[in-house]
This record gives C-alpha cells, sequence and structure tokens, in this order.
C-alpha cells in the first residue's frame, strides 16, 4: 500500500500542531496563501492582526507571560520585513519564538520576482538560527528544530522561512524522532570547580550583591533565587528585565540598578565587593561608565550563554550553565558549608544598603499642577495587584511603570528592555492576554508608542481578547522631551505631538483617544484629576467582556528620577535635578 502524500502546506500545518502550537499571530498573503487553507481545518487558532509588528510582538508577549514558544506568520517580502523589529527584539531579551514566512518560489529566488526579499540574509544577525525551506520533506524535521532551539539554552527567535513552491508540492509527514544539531549542545549544568569557587569567594566577602538579570526569569529559577537570598542574607538588585523575579517586598530588595534604577540599587553596586550576576549582562543602562562601575568588585557571573560572560565585565569566576542549576549548586554547597559551620557575616552591609534604601526611596514632584503620571502608575498597580500582567512600550512610562508598580512574581512584567520598541506594549499585552486568558493584563503605554501600534485594538476587540491600556498622555515624546530639558537648554525639537504654536480657544486633541477607543469597538475613558484616578481604573477593572482604554492626561513636565547621565558614572547618579545622594563618604 503506497504512502498517502500531503501538500507541503498541510505538512507545515500538521508540523506545527505536533510542535504544541496553540495560537497564531499572523497575516495572509501570496507566498504563505497555501499554509492558510488547511489552517482554517487545525486545532491551531490564528489571530488575524493588523500589522505583522503586532503580530510579532504579540507572539512575543504570549511567550514572556507562558514561557512557552510564541509563533507568528507572515508572508514574503513586505510581510517579512515588518517582522524584522519584533525578532530583534525577541533577540535582545531572549524571548522564545517562532516566525514562519513564506517565500517566493524556489525558481524565482534571486530574481527580483513581486514580493520577494531575502528573509534569511535580513535577519540572520537577529536570529538565534533560521532557516530556508526549499524542499516540503524538510518542513517537518526544520520546524521540529525551530522549537528545539528557540526554547533552549538561551531562548530566542528563530525564522523558518518556506517557499510557495514547498508549500504548493507533495510530500510524505514524518515527525521527526530525533533532532541532528552538530555543533548546538547548550551547556546547561554548571561545573562544580566553578560552583567551589564562587561559594569561595562569598564566604571571603563583606559586601556582596546578588546581581539579578532577565536570565533569571527565563529559567524559572525565582524560588531558588529566593532560597539563596533567604539563605545568605546578601541584598539583591533586579534588572528592568528581571522585575519581579525576587519580590519587591521582601526586605532584601534594594530595586532596580541602573540609569533608572534606585538610589539603594545603585549604591549597593558600587560599593560592593562582591557581584554574583545571574543571568544579567552588564549592559550600559546598567553600569553607566563602564571603566567606574563597581570599582572595587570581583565578579562572579553566571549565565547560560557564554558569550555573554567577560563580554563587558571581566568575570573573575566564569560559570556557564542554567541559572536555576547554578542557584540550586549553590545553595548545596552553602548549606554544607554552613553546616561545617562556616558562613559570613554581612551585618555591617546589610545595614548599610537598608539605610541607603530608607533615605533615599523611590519619590516624586507632587507640586506639579494636575495629574502625576507616578501617581497614575502607583494606583493602578495597588488596585490592579500583583497577579496583574503589565507590558510596556519604552520611554518615561516604562520607567514609572518599572518603578512605581510592585512586582511580587515572574512574568508579571513585559517591556521592551534590550531594543526599546516603541508600539511593544499593545500587541504584547494582546499576546500575554491569550496566552493567560484568566488574568487582567493592563498595557502602559505612552502617547507617543500607543499612536503606533493601536490598531492592534481591533484585533483584541474583534477576537474577544479584553486587555486594559493605561495611556500616559502627557502630549509628548516624554524621553525625548526630558532629554531635551536637561541636555539642549529645553529647545524642543519635535517632541510636541500636538499642535505647533498659534490658535486661539480650546486646544483640540489630536487624536482624541477616547473617541478612538470607540471607534475600535473598545471603551474608552479619560482622567486628568487626582480625585478621578482610583474610580477610573475601578471603572476599568470592572469591564471585562471588552478592551478598555484610559487615557490619563498628565503634566508633560514630570521627569523621571533618578537618574544616571548616559556616559555618565553611577556615582554621579541624581534622585531628582541638581540633587545628589551621600554614599560616597560611607565607610563599610
Amino acid at each position: 500500500m503506497s504512502e498517502q502524500t500531503i501538500t507541503g502546506a498541510q505538512s507545515l500545518v500538521k508540523s506545527l500542531e505536533a510542535a504544541g502550537v496553540e495560537n497564531i499571530f499572523g497575516i495572509p498573503g501570496g507566498a504563505i496563501l497555501p499554509a492558510y487553507d488547511p489552517l482554517m481545518d487545525s486545532t491551531i487558532r490564528h489571530i488575524l492582526v493588523r500589522h505583522e509588528q503586532g503580530a510579532g510582538h504579540a507572539a512575543q508577549g504570549y511567550a514572556a507571560a507562558t514561557g512557552r514558544v510564541g509563533v507568528c506568520m507572515a508572508t514574503s517580502g513586505p510581510g517579512a520585513t515588518n517582522l524584522v523589529t519584533p525578532i530583534a527584539d525577541a533577540h535582545m531579551d531572549s524571548v522564545p519564538m517562532v516566525a514562519v514566512t513564506g517565500q517566493v518560489g524556489t525558481d524565482l529566488i534571486g530574481t527580483d520576482a513581486f514580493q520577494e526579499a531575502d528573509i534569511r540574509g535580513i535577519t540572520m544577525p537577529i536570529t538565534k538560527h533560521n532557516f530556508l525551506v526549499t524542499d516540503a520533506a524538510d518542513i517537518p524535521q526544520k520546524i521540529a528544530e525551530a522549537f528545539h532551539i528557540a526554547s533552549t539554552g538561551r531562548p530566542g527567535p528563530v525564522l523558518v522561512d518556506v517557499t510557495k513552491s514547498a508549500l504548493q508540492s507533495q510530500t510524505a509527514f514524518r515527525w521527526p524522532t530525533e533532532l541532528q544539531l552538530p555543533g548546538y549542545r547548550p551547556v546547561t549544568k554548571p561545573h562544580a570547580k566553578q560552583i567551589r569557587e564562587a561559594v569561595r569567594l562569598m564566604l571571603a566577602s563583606k559586601k556582596p550583591v546578588l546581581y539579578v538579570g532577565g536570565g533569571t526569569i527565563r529559567s524559572g529559577a525565582s524560588a531558588e533565587l529566593r532560597k539563596l537570598a533567604d539563605l545568605t542574607g546578601i541584598p539583591v538588585v533586579t534588572t528592568l528585565m528581571a522585575r519581579g523575579a525576587f519580590p519587591d517586598s521582601h526586605p532584601q530588595h534594594l530595586g532596580m540598578p541602573g540609569m533608572h534604577g534606585t538610589v539603594s540599587a545603585v549604591a549597593g553596586l558600587q560599593k560592593s565587593d562582591l557581584i554574583i550576576s545571574l543571568g544579567a549582562r552588564f549592559d550600559d543602562r546598567v553600569t553607566g561608565q563602564l571603566t567606574s562601575f563597581a570599582p572595587n568588585a570581583l565578579v562572579i557571573h553566571a549565565d547560560i550563554d557564554p558569550a555573554e560572560i567577560g563580554k563587558n565585565r571581566r568575570a573573575d569566576v566564569p560559570i556557564v550553565g542554567d541559572i536555576r542549576e547554578v542557584l540550586l549548586d549553590l545553595i548545596a554547597v552553602l548549606e554544607q558549608e554552613r553546616a561545617a559551620g562556616r558562613e559570613s557575616d554581612y551585618e555591617a552591609w546589610i545595614t548599610f544598603c537598608a539605610g541607603m534604601k530608607k533615605a533615599y526611596p523611590l519619590g516624586y514632584d507632587n507640586t506639579l499642577d494636575g495629574l502625576a503620571p507616578q501617581y497614575v502608575l502607583q494606583r493602578l498597580g495597588q488596585i490592579a495587584g500583583p497577579e496583574a500582567i503589565y507590558t510596556s512600550g519604552v520611554g518615561q512610562h516604562q520607567m514609572w511603570a518599572a518603578q512605581f508598580i510592585g512586582y511580587e512574581r515572574p512574568n508579571t512584567w513585559i517591556n521592551s528592555g534590550g531594543l526599546g520598541t516603541m508600539g511593544y506594549s499593545v500587541p504584547a499585552a494582546m499576546g500575554a492576554k491569550v496566552g493567560c486568558p484568566d488574568t487582567t493584563v493592563w498595557s502602559i503605554d505612552g502617547d507617543g508608542c500607543f499612536q503606533m501600534t493601536n490598531q492592534e485594538l481591533a484585533t483584541c476587540a474583534i477576537e474577544g481578547i479584553p486587555i486594559k491600556v493605561a495611556v500616559i498622555n502627557n502630549d509628548s515624546l516624554g524621553m525625548v522631551r526630558q532629554w531635551q530639558t536637561l541636555f539642549y537648554n529645553e529647545r524642543y525639537s519635535n517632541t510636541n505631538l500636538q499642535k505647533h504654536g498659534g490658535g486661539a480657544g480650546t486646544v483640540r486633541r489630536i487624536p482624541d483617544f477616547v473617541k478612538l477607543a470607540d471607534a475600535y469597538g473598545c471603551v474608552g475613558l479619560s482622567c486628568e484629576s487626582p480625585d478621578d484616578v482610583d474610580a477610573t481604573i475601578e471603572k476599568a477593572m470592572a469591564i471585562d467582556d471588552v478592551p478598555v482604554v484610559v487615557d490619563f492626561r498628565v503634566n508633560k513636565n514630570a521627569m523621571v528620577w533618578p537618574m544616571v547621565a548616559a556616559g555618565a558614572s553611577n556615582d554621579a547618579i541624581q534622585y531628582a535635578r541638581d540633587l545628589a545622594p551621600k554614599f560616597e563618604e560611607d565607610d563599610i
């Protein structure tokens, strides 16, 4: 009896089903169209977005919220190139994602055919790996490999570009029983010698800090981190990508380090004698001027990606491995040392860090007229609670959300950290809500970011994805305006998103976000008084059947503090304009 044959398109859909895909975000087009026919009969839910960038960011939000691989789909040429930004974003933030794109027929490749683009070449620097599939028989193997690569080791995006001719060819479906990926063997188990050396440094240290990065969340290691912190008493800082990895309410938590981090977190790193880096990468927004960063600290650098270790800061003890495995081994050896009567005394250091935290808490200028954006986000976090998921774009609203909302658990703060993508928040919230339908999901966005991808509100309304959006509306490109205030003598070149000069009477806001929300089938609310903030948030929280957009009209002069100017030393941190904390003279 001859083996039954199916089309390559059917094989692609069956492969995605075999890989465990439940949701795809995408838009059909000519080259990928053969795959959309069998998709109609699949158990996979396809969510028709309004722009391919929305598909990519939704896949990211889905992956970040659930820990599963997010999937997006687009056609060749402009469809595929519209995925470039989310692919780059996923690469920077280590998000497991598979992008499936159609490609022109094999015979047309290289002829400048209609809607042809070398998406494999374009995305090679920003993918963990990518494939061009020209033979239908290869589809199951390449899809299986793509999902394995995306989700193992350091997670990241993988692109699978499939020619239209492969999708239309006849083939036999065979899901692979084993994967052949010579050269790809991520090290997950750390070397025992490195663990012992790390523990030796920890016991010898007087001023250690646990510097926790996004890799701790990707590893699912929050419980192990908490156990290590409780066991040792070592202060903890969590980067922008690691918010929620360690509870904000924990007394050892010093907050977020870096350019807009807390004074206590920045001081903790600067004054430390040992940095225990867990899935962090010493990026410029954390270190400031690299030559002056934590000048007296030795470094234990644990990361699953060996390329990150020593890239920016020399590691005295490099540890390659999965962060959860690293933490488990550190805890085991530390417990053995404690049983033998060997442990360190950090009492003076803990007292210093607690004193910094008390002396320089996060705050804001509440003397400005109108609505303070920090107050809005503080109340939003308190009313929606730590069980909600919060997504963010990039800019002032992102920093305020990271600062003034309390995060108690991992995977509840989802933002564009490395690439800093405007327009990330709304589609990421959509993806997170699809992955966690019973969880409240708030998209926190600026009025500039919101206007880049708000068309996905239509997708949310039509597909029954009731996200909530808080637009922190200051009529400006706020973070750029803040830099113009501080560094460009208040010359506000092209950061005013509203009317430019002249005109009498009432200022008309363009667009009116409440009317825009209504046009998209959502509920639109507005708030411009502190007295109405709680009632407005509670009204939004009470609506569960459709998306809600709240236009919070805030004072445009509000700024993000603390701040370390770009390229400056972290020692130059200011907690308000021209106000610097005093921690340099303290001798611990």
